[in-house]
């Protein structure tokens, strides 16, 4: 028997929608969502039926065209146009699950009873969901401002029999999904179109997925960054609670705390030191990690209000009989928010693949790039350099989109966000990251064994054992590719495993 996630205007959180993803619920309107979208529809109507003047984006021409009245025989013409025209999507194929998410936000929104659209319109995307039919969209073509229009257009365009989707592993037509489903095109009526394609639900996706997966990284960022630790026999009081009261920012004291725990029990770490002092990629771990978490954690709080917004134009207000054309389809919050989490995340990258450079330099009784024989064996020279490109990449991505503007529409969309730039960029910034972390833990557990017979925490053992049954201790030069890419597999795994999501 199906269950079901009601769709409503309760506050939805980030971990309702993580919830959502990792789950097979299906998608069903409340009572409440279907009275507010009839009623809406009903008064737009009813409004339709004796207005005379021209109302933006209901009877009028988009963008600069917006003084250009349509009649009322053509406004379903109007609104197919507007989706076909804007479909000008190129590049990749954004991810499946981010499309999905793309329906999912897409739905939430309309349900307000601010955008005029007709119930059949709102269940066929709830259809979509609900039979994992996903339409297909690309990366590029938006300027986050009047919306994500060319991939919303796409999102748009199996609604009336066109575009293509993905449907049991194939990509298929619209106009085939129709046979198909045994369904009829959805006959658009005025609104509708700029309802779908007005949005910010492309960058809204995109930055969910991206915040679930900082979440994640930023904790394994601690648990490799602490193996680094052990590796290179750093001490302990940089983590000293005396240390992160005194600057009580709240990612550092977290930071801090959590190594600590990850530590304790070890002999490495408690044994007498030589060194009286650490670089600052060990010592300033809980400053640099933590100032990482409370970016996160603002980018998640601006986002939880995005997708509980109405995010269309015009909006419609039933009560207050009013059609108010605005600007809520602007994307510069989340544009900010997503540069200030590429750099966020881009710093972990950074602090990483110094501690990487730390453990192959041959310093704190380690051989020279963690072999035996150093010479014969390159060893772990190489990885180092792969991750010194891969933080190179991350910080050109990291460069701020949203400063950025371009004129559009013959000057009437004069300011634009670039935040559709900004979600990609991060999506691939964060990807990048997972590949940093996973050559640290590489280089961390190759370097630990030479620190035997002390051993470190029963966390960090019971950790790295698990890692090895992957990759175990390298005595000469290997294909290192592949090692990487299981190392890569492996804390995917872990993460999923462990339930790591705001840990």
């Amino acid at each position: 028997m199906d269950e079901y996630h009601i769709i409503s205007n309760k506050r939805l959180s980030l971990k309702d929608i993580n919830t959502l993803l990792n789950s097979n619920l299906k998608l069903k309107l409340s009572d409440g969502s279907i009275q507010r979208i009839e009623t809406c529809r009903r008064y737009l109507d009813d409004r339709m039926k004796k207005e005379k003047k021209p109302i933006y984006g209901i009877n009028t021409g988009f963008g600069s065209l917006y003084n250009v009245k349509v009649s009322n025989e053509n406004l379903q013409k109007l609104q197919e146009n507007l989706v076909m025209s804007h479909a000008c999507g190129t590049g990749d194929r954004v991810p499946k699950h981010v499309v999905k998410l793309m329906l999912f936000l897409k739905v939430q929104s309309l349900c307000y009873g601010h955008s005029g659209v007709q119930l059949i319109t709102v269940q066929r995307l709830i259809d979509f969901y609900n039979h994992d039919i996903i339409p297909v969209i690309y990366t590029e073509g938006s300027l986050g401002a009047s919306g994500d229009l060319a991939p919303l257009a796409h999102l748009a365009l199996p609604l009336i029999g066109k575009g293509e989707v993905y449907h049991k592993d194939s990509i298929v037509k619209g106009e085939e999904l129709i046979h198909i489903m045994n369904w009829e095109p959805i006959q658009l009526k005025s609104k509708e179109g700029l309802a779908l394609l007005n949005g910010t639900q492309f960058m809204t996706a995109y930055g969910v997925c991206n915040l679930i997966e900082s979440y994640k990284l930023s904790y394994l960022a601690d648990l490799i960054g602490t193996i680094s630790l052990e590796a290179y026999d750093g001490r302990i009081e940089p983590f000293n609670d005396l240390v992160h009261f005194v600057r009580p920012h709240n990612g550092q004291i977290k930071t801090a705390s959590r190594i600590k725990e990850f530590l304790e029990g070890s002999e490495i770490i408690s044994q007498e030191k030589k060194h009286v002092q650490d670089p600052y990629s060990f010592r300033c771990i809980p400053q640099v990690h933590g100032a990482t978490k409370d970016a996160i954690d603002h980018v998640a709080n601006l986002f939880s209000t995005e997708f509980n917004s109405v995010t269309d134009n015009p909006n419609i207000f039933v009560e207050a009989d009013r059609i108010i054309s605005g600007g809520n389809f602007h994307g510069q919050p989340l544009a900010i928010a997503l540069d200030y989490l590429k750099i966020a995340m881009a710093e972990l990258g950074n602090i990483s693949e110094r501690r990487t450079f730390q453990l192959v330099s041959g310093l704190r009784g380690l051989p020279n790039f963690l072999v035996e024989n150093p010479g014969l064996n390159s060893g772990f020279m190489i990885p180092q350099y792969t991750a010194a490109s891969i933080v190179s990449k991350n910080k050109q991505l990291a460069t701020p989109a949203s400063i950025d503007s371009i004129v559009s529409s013959n000057g009437q969309e004069d300011h634009v966000s670039m935040g559709a730039n900004a979600a990609v960029q991060c999506y691939d910034l964060i990807k990048n990251l997972k590949t940093i972390l996973a050559i640290e833990l590489f280089n961390a557990s190759q370097a630990l064994f030479f620190r035997k017979p002390l051993k470190s925490s029963t966390f960090i053992d019971s950790f790295l054992n698990t890692y090895r049954n992957h990759i175990d201790f390298v005595t000469n030069d290997e294909v290192f590719h592949f090692h990487i890419k299981k190392t890569v597999h492996f804390i995917e795994e872990f993460c999923i495993t462990n339930n790591l999501l705001f840990d």
